[in-house]
C-alpha cells in the first residue's frame, strides 16, 4: 500500500437532519488520515468525479484533529468544494446512515464513480433490513455503534486493509455483525456455503455450524420441507427481489417455527449465484398469535351464544309451546356455523332419557341418538349425567373416547364430530331435559364458553317454566291433579304426626334473591311450640311467628326443599295444601297439555310416597275487566272506599308522600287509627281478589 493510499481522507456522510457526526471525533483521534464529514444534502457525485483526475499528495492531514465547533462547521461543508481544497479520491466512504433507501443509493454511486474505494454503513441502530440492504449494495462491512465491539476499531480495520473484501468474504463479514437466530449464505443448488447461528442458540441445533457447510437443504430438512424452501431460493433469484417463507425445523427443544427472508447477491460466489437466507425464531410469537386466534374465537362464539340467549328471551314474548323453543334453540346454534349438530332429550317417567329434537349436519350421529343408542350402555353417558348431576359435561375428542359405544364412534367418523357439550336445562330445581351440542374439532368447549353455555341452558329452562305458566294462566279450561303424600319427612309431616295437628298452606313464593319462603297455618297448637319444633328441625332454615292464638298460628317459614316449589317451576298451580296425622293432601291446577307424568315425578323426587289419585278437568269463569271491577267495590264499604280514593288522589301512596295519615284522616273528620283501620281493610278486600284462590305451597 503506497504512502498516498495511506493520506486518502475518509468521507463521513451523515444525515441531512443531523448536526454533527458522532464517529468523525473518534475517528480522527483513531488514524492519521483527514476526516470529512458531509450531509446527504450535498452532492457526493461531484466531488467524486472532480477528485478522479487530481494527483495523489503525499501532504498529510494538515487540518489536524477538528474540535467539536470545527466539527459542527465543516460537516455542512458540500463535497463539490473538493476540487478548491485539492483534496485526493476518498481512501473510504463511511455512511453513517439509519434509511435503507439512501444508503442503496449512496452505495450504487461510490462504487460507479470508485470501485476501489471501502465503504462500510455504520447505522446507529443496527437491524436485519439494513444489514441486507448493505449487503445487496455491496458494502465493504456493516458495523452497527449498538455492538458490544467499539466500531470505531472495526471500521478503521477495515479501511487498513485498503483492498474491499472479496466476494466471498464480504457475505461473511457482513452476516457475522447481524443478529437473527440463523444467518447463512446458500447456493443456487441449495448447498451451505456461509453458516452462522447465535450463540445462546447454537445449542438447539442437533446439526453444528460446521457440519452444515457444505451441506445442502435436503440434508437438513425432510423432503416436503426442503423442497418448499428450495422453492423460496428459486423465487428470489428469478424475480430478484428479498423472499419470506415461514417452516418448522425439529431443534433438541422440539419443533419450532422459523420465518427467513431470502435476499439474492448480485454477484456470484465460487462461481454460482446464491442467496443470504436470515432466519429468525418465532415460535413464540406464533404461539401468542395462536392465543390471540384462540381467544377471539371465544369471544365471537360466546357473542354468538349471547346473541342465541337474547333470541331465546325475544322467543318467549311468541312462543306457543316448549316444542318451538326448542326447535328454535337448535336451529339457532347450528346456523351460527360454530356447531354441526344439536339436540335435546328429555327425561321419561321411568327415569329414562328420550331424543326431542335436533338439528344439524351430523345426520348419522343424530340418527343413533333419535334411536337411543346413546343411552343403550351400562356406563353412564355425559347426557343422563347431566341429568342427574345438572352439570356441564364435554367430551373432548371423541374419535378417541373409548366410552363412547361404538356405533356412536362411528357415526362420529361419518359426520366429522370430534367434541360435545351436554347442558341442564334446569330452572331453580327442576330440570326439563339436556340440550347436546356437537363440534367438528376437538376441545371446542373452553371454560368461558361452558359459562355461557350454562347460561343459555338456564335460560331456555326458564323460558319453559313461563311458558307453562303462561299457558296455565289464559287457559278457559284446566286440569286439577290431586295428589296423596305419606310421611313426608318435611316439617309440616312431622309435625302433624306428633302433636295430632292440621297445617294448612296459606301461600308460597320465591324472593327476588332465590329465597321460598311460605305462611302456614296450625290449627290444634300454640306458636310457641310450632317455634321450638321448626328451631329444632333440620328441613326448617328460619322460621317467624306471625300470628298466635291459643289454639291456632301462622308462621312464615323458610325449607332446605319444597315439594310446592317443585310443582311450581314445572307449571303448576296450587290451589290447596293440607297436611293431617302426617298424611297430606295436594290440588293443583295445570294446563291441558301439560306432561302429567312428568309433574309427578317431579313431586315423587321430593317426596318418595306420592300417589296421583285424581285428575279432573275444571272450566274456569270467564270474567271481564269491568266484573271484576264491581265485584271489587261490591266488598269495600263507603267509608273504605272513601278513604282509599282520598288516599289515592292526595298522594299518600307516592313517595315521598304527598299527604300524610293525619292529612286523610282531618279530611275525613275521623281519628287517624280510625283512618289506617279502614284503609287495611281496604286493601286486604283488594289484594284478596288477586291472590285468594291463587295460593302456592310446600
Amino acid at each position: 500500500m503506497t504512502t498516498g493510499d495511506c493520506q486518502r481522507p475518509i468521507v463521513v456522510v451523515i444525515d441531512a437532519r443531523s448536526e454533527r457526526s458522532r464517529l468523525r471525533p473518534r475517528l480522527e483521534q483513531a488514524t492519521d488520515r483527514a476526516v470529512r464529514a458531509v450531509s446527504t444534502a450535498d452532492d457526493i457525485g461531484s466531488i467524486l468525479e472532480s477528485s478522479a483526475d487530481e494527483p495523489e499528495t503525499d501532504g498529510g492531514n494538515d487540518s489536524g484533529p477538528a474540535t467539536d465547533d470545527e466539527s459542527t462547521a465543516t460537516e455542512r461543508t458540500a463535497l463539490t468544494s473538493a476540487d478548491e481544497a485539492g483534496v485526493s479520491p476518498p481512501g473510504a466512504v463511511v455512511l453513517e446512515l439509519d434509511c435503507p433507501g439512501e444508503i442503496q443509493t449512496l452505495l450504487q454511486r461510490v462504487h460507479a464513480e470508485t470501485p476501489d474505494v471501502p465503504t462500510i454503513v455504520a447505522p446507529q441502530d443496527g437491524s436485519e433490513r439494513l444489514a441486507t440492504v448493505a449487503l445487496r449494495a455491496g458494502a465493504t462491512d456493516y458495523v452497527p455503534s449498538e455492538r458490544d465491539e467499539d466500531p470505531i476499531d472495526r471500521i478503521v480495520s477495515t479501511i487498513g486493509s485498503r483492498d474491499r473484501a472479496t466476494t466471498d468474504e464480504r457475505p461473511h463479514r457482513i452476516l457475522a455483525n447481524e443478529l437473527p437466530d440463523e444467518a447463512f449464505v446458500i447456493g443456487e443448488d441449495g448447498t451451505y456455503l456461509e453458516a452462522k447461528v447465535r450463540s445462546e442458540s447454537a445449542e438447539l441445533y442437533r446439526t453444528s455450524v460446521d457440519e452444515l457447510r457444505g451441506s445442502r437443504l435436503d440434508d437438513a430438512f425432510p423432503d416436503e420441507v426442503a423442497a418448499e424452501l428450495q422453492d423460496c431460493l428459486d423465487r428470489a433469484l428469478r424475480t430478484d427481489e428479498v423472499q419470506s417463507v415461514e417452516y418448522d425445523a425439529e431443534t433438541t427443544d422440539g419443533r419450532r417455527r422459523f420465518e427467513a427472508r431470502v435476499v439474492p447477491i448480485d454477484e456470484r460466489i465460487r462461481g454460482r449465484r446464491a442467496v443470504v437466507w436470515l432466519a429468525r425464531d418465532i415460535t413464540e410469537r406464533v404461539e401468542r398469535e395462536r392465543r390471540l386466534r384462540s381467544r377471539q374465537d371465544q369471544l365471537e362464539t360466546l357473542n354468538r351464544i349471547n346473541a342465541v340467549v337474547r333470541q331465546v328471551i325475544e322467543t318467549l314474548v311468541e312462543a306457543p309451546a316448549r316444542d318451538a323453543i326448542e326447535r328454535e334453540v337448535c336451529t339457532q346454534l347450528v346456523d351460527s356455523e360454530l356447531y354441526c349438530g344439536s339436540w335435546i332429550a328429555e327425561r321419561t317417567g321411568e327415569g329414562r332419557l328420550t331424543y326431542r329434537t335436533g338439528t344439524g349436519e351430523a345426520d348419522a350421529y343424530l340418527d343413533r341418538v333419535s334411536d337411543g343408542i346413546e343411552y343403550a350402555t351400562d356406563r353412564e353417558r355425559p347426557v343422563a349425567r347431566a341429568a342427574r348431576t345438572g352439570e356441564i359435561q364435554t367430551t373432548n375428542h371423541i374419535l378417541d373416547d373409548e366410552t363412547t359405544p361404538e356405533p356412536l364412534r362411528e357415526a362420529a367418523r361419518t359426520d366429522d364430530v370430534r367434541s360435545a357439550i351436554a347442558v341442564p336445562i334446569t330452572h331453580e330445581d327442576a330440570t326439563y331435559g339436556v340440550l347436546t351440542v356437537l363440534a367438528s374439532r376437538d376441545d371446542a368447549f373452553s371454560e368461558r364458553e361452558r359459562a355461557g353455555f350454562r347460561l343459555l341452558g338456564e335460560t331456555i329452562g326458564f323460558t319453559i317454566m313461563a311458558v307453562k305458566n303462561r299457558q296455565l294462566l289464559f287457559a278457559d279450561t284446566v286440569v286439577e291433579l290431586e295428589f296423596r303424600i305419606d310421611g313426608g319427612d318435611t316439617f309440616s309431616f312431622d309435625l302433624s304426626e306428633e302433636y295430632g295437628c292440621t297445617c294448612s298452606l296459606e301461600w308460597a313464593g320465591t324472593t327476588a334473591g332465590g329465597r321460598t319462603f311460605q305462611y302456614v297455618t296450625i290449627e290444634g297448637l300454640d306458636g310457641e311450640t310450632v317455634r321450638d319444633e321448626a328451631d329444632a328441625h333440620d328441613s326448617v332454615e328460619e322460621c317467624r311467628l306471625i300470628h298466635d292464638g291459643e289454639d291456632q298460628c301462622t308462621v312464615e317459614i323458610r325449607l332446605a326443599k319444597s315439594g310446592v316449589r317443585t310443582l311450581v317451576n314445572h307449571g303448576a298451580t296450587i290451589c290447596d295444601v293440607v297436611v293431617e296425622n302426617g298424611v297430606g293432601r295436594c290440588l293443583v291446577e295445570v294446563s291441558q297439555d301439560a306432561d302429567i307424568r312428568e309433574i309427578a315425578d317431579a313431586l315423587t323426587v321430593v317426596y318418595e310416597n306420592t300417589e296421583l289419585v285424581a285428575r279432573r278437568e275444571v272450566d274456569r269463569p270467564v270474567r271481564t275487566a269491568a266484573e271484576r271491577r264491581d265485584r271489587i267495590l261490591d266488598e269495600l264499604t263507603d267509608r273504605q272506599l272513601t278513604t282509599l280514593r282520598l288516599a289515592y288522589y292526595g298522594g299518600f301512596f307516592d313517595w315521598p308522600r304527598e299527604s300524610t295519615g293525619e292529612d286523610i284522616a282531618e279530611a275525613m273528620d275521623i281519628s287517624p287509627p280510625t283512618m289506617h283501620q279502614h284503609l287495611r281493610k281496604g286493601l286486604k278486600s283488594i289484594l284478596s281478589e288477586f291472590f285468594e284462590g291463587g295460593s302456592s305451597t310446600e
